[in-house]
């Protein structure tokens, strides 16, 4: 009998034991990021927040970003939707491409045999290990030898240029993977049906690759979101500034910071990214397993 209790005690410490340690390395390490958005929610639409993340006094007034220019000291930037328009305008247009030109890429590797193929997959990796910072003195002479340096949306059109071929090599090795799961047998029935290659590739096999394609436009379109750098390097004109170098000036440009203005801004600006992921969400969550979704 107390070998029963014995062994009965001992099994409930080892089940708490692996909830505790489930608990340890899976809740705990989320707390800091669920209070840092608890304060992000709580400021944007209080006055003050008390222990961080109590919200004192609920206003709107942080939020007059929207409905109005925003000044800050001396200085008055323009409406923040034009500036909305230039992110759209920066991380559709690096997603678009991205998409594209990995699409075709990772068809051609994952299809077709050339000599060199395996030395160019290699250097497709070590172009990815480049920082788009150690590049910039080069950006800025080939954007200006192009007619792009200084010339408004222009130089938009070159920086989506630029960030789209930072991205592209990983989004065409990522894709290629996806190419490489379907079965040679799918596209040679199209062939044999009379489709020519770009046909098969765009009606047949295209269609098999989406959560691949899902993944890769969201993976662009966060880093065109995101772009701080180049836009802040080669962006003079403030009308044509991007949230993120619109939100760097709000922190950096004077002594006294309005956090509650800050952090409606920062919130606002994870609603258009999280539109975008709730939109593509049913694409990244379909799995196919040789041609055959399951």
């Amino acid at each position: 009998m107390m070998g029963h209790t014995y062994s009965k005690t001992r099994y409930l410490i080892h089940k708490a034991l692996k909830y505790l340690i489930a608990v340890i390395v899976a809740v705990i390490p989320i707390i800091p990021i669920w209070l840092m958005y608890s304060w992000l929610i709580s400021q944007s639409f209080s006055k003050t927040v008390i222990l961080g993340i109590v919200p004192s006094g609920l206003t709107l007034n942080n939020w007059r970003f929207l409905w109005s220019s925003i000044t800050m000291g001396l200085k008055t930037y323009p409406s923040v939707w034009p500036i909305v328009l230039n992110t759209l305008f920066l991380s559709l247009g690096v997603s678009g491409l991205v998409v594209f030109i990995s699409s075709l890429g990772g068809y051609a590797l994952s299809r077709m045999e050339f000599k060199g193929r395996t030395q160019l997959m290699q250097f497709i990796l070590a172009l990815h290990a480049f920082p788009s910072v150690i590049l910039l003195v080069s950006l800025f002479i080939l954007l200006n030898k192009l007619g792009l340096y200084g010339k408004g949306i222009m130089t938009l059109v070159g920086i989506i240029l630029v960030k789209a071929a930072l991205e592209i090599p990983m989004a065409t090795w990522i894709i290629k993977g996806f190419f490489d799961s379907i079965p040679w047998d799918v596209e040679w029935a199209a062939l044999v049906d009379g489709c020519t290659r770009f046909k098969t590739w765009r009606n047949i096999i295209l269609p098999l690759v989406l959560p691949g394609i899902g993944a890769v436009a969201v993976f662009s379109f966060l880093s065109g979101w995101s772009e701080f750098l180049l836009v802040f390097t080669f962006v003079k004109d403030e009308s044509y500034y991007t949230l993120p170098v619109l939100i760097y000036h709000m922190i950096g440009e004077f002594k006294d910071i309005n956090w509650g203005l800050l952090a409606a801004l920062g919130l606002f600006y994870m609603v258009p990214v999280l539109i975008f992921f709730s939109l593509s969400q049913k694409v990244l969550l379909r799995i196919y397993v040789g041609g055959i979704k399951r």
